[in-house]
This record gives C-alpha cells, structure tokens and sequence, in this order.
C-alpha cells in the first residue's frame, strides 16, 4: 500500500511544525492517531462500500459516517478509489489470515476442521467484508487484481504445497489441492455472501449459536467423508 506507506513515513518524522524534534513517546502517540483515524473511515468506508459498491459510495457519505471532513479524510487517502483499495486489502487480510496457519506437522483433519470454524466466525462476524469482497470479484477484480495475482497466489501456492505434503503422507486422500482451498472458500462464504438467503429458507443465520454449530458440524461432515484415507 504505497499511500499507506508514504503516509507512515511522512507522520513518523520526528519534528514539530517550528521545526523542533519531538520525543520518541510522541511521534508513537501521533503515529497511533494517525492509525486509530484511518481505522475509522476504513470501517465506515467499508460499511457503504459493501451495500452501495464504489461508484454509488460518496466521500461525502463516507467522511460523514466516519464524523470526519471530506479535507481531512483526503489527507489519509488520496482518492475515493484509494480508500476502496486500501479497504479491499483490509478485508483480505482478514480473510486469509487463518489459511496462513497451515503447516505440514499439523494434523490434517483437524486443521482443516479448526479452519472451517474461524472461516464461518469470520461469516457471522464479518459479512460485511465478506459481501464487499464477493462484489469486487464478481466485477472481475479490477482494483485489487494485483494483490490477487501475486500475494494471493504465492500463499495459496505454498499452502497447496503443505495439502500436497499431507496426501503423499497418506494422510488425507488424492485430493487437486487449489479445489479443496475453493471448495473451503465457498462453503464458508456462502453463509455471509448469501446470509439472506440462507435464512429465508431456513429461518436462521449464523448468529444463533445452535445453528452455527450444526453448521460447521454438517460441513466438516461432508469436507471430512472427501478427505479421510480409504484403505
């Protein structure tokens, strides 16, 4: 996040505007203002982006649910579009976060399973990012293209390679790695992207902790009866 970056550095600058140095404990204080107030105007950013999409969100919307002027927001980003990248890699961040916890000395079964839960937490508990996530995909990624071909791509690929390492062990059945990691994504999303739909027909959402639970039971099911070595 190049914008991000110059920001940091431009805020870490231990001077004061006469020109005098500040001290170390108040360049990490201003530097956590500066943190704490993009926070802010990522998470109301994030809100009308996921309903409204980028070209029906404002920066006025935005400045106005984040309680900042429209100046000072574009002093932390430089551009309505600016915002939406840095918020999109705020959410994928999030929602990579647990894949990156796989590792070949685990046990597969039960890394997949802990897997499967954090990733329906992250369903009930951020559906948001998930619904503003889906909406840029399907718009074929124009913005975030970059992050998906390379840091997206190089940690699926090396985490395809711990999968792999598990079935030559014989530890989990002959499985394509990259269709396991879709099939995992899917499953899970399915009840933020969809969430309205999931309760329309069944009158529930992952919020009520007995169908969470029956939920990630019943897809463990089905991903584990795929998964387990046959003899």
């Amino acid at each position: 996040m190049p914008a991000t970056k110059a920001l940091a550095r431009k805020e870490a600058q231990p001077v004061e505007a006469g020109g005098r140095k500040i001290s170390e404990k108040a360049r990490n204080r201003r530097l956590q203002m500066v943190e704490n107030k993009r926070a802010v105007i990522i998470q109301a950013a994030l809100g009308l982006f996921s309903i409204y999409g980028l070209h029906g969100t404002s920066l006025d919307q935005v400045a106005s649910s984040a309680d900042v002027s429209k100046t000072n927001l574009l002093y932390y980003f430089k551009s309505k579009e600016d915002l939406y990248v840095c918020v999109l890699e705020h959410v994928l961040e999030i929602w990579l976060a647990p894949l990156r916890g796989f590792s070949a000395d685990q046990d597969p079964l039960e890394a997949i399973g802990q897997y499967i839960r954090v990733k329906l937490e992250l369903s009930r508990d951020h559906c948001a990012e998930s619904k503003l996530f889906c909406m840029e995909i399907m718009q074929g990624a124009p913005l975030i293209r970059s992050q998906l071909t390379q840091p997206l791509r190089e940690l699926v690929a090396s985490k395809v390679g711990v999968i792999e390492q598990w079935v030559e062990a014989g530890k989990l059945a002959p499985v394509d790695p990259y269709h396991l990691i879709f099939t995992l994504w899917s499953t899970t999303q399915h009840y933020a992207d969809f969430g309205a739909q999931v309760h329309a027909v069944t009158g529930k959402s992952l919020s009520d902790p007995v169908f969470f639970e029956d939920t990630l039971a019943s897809i463990k099911a089905l991903v584990f009866n795929g998964l387990k070595p046959r003899p």
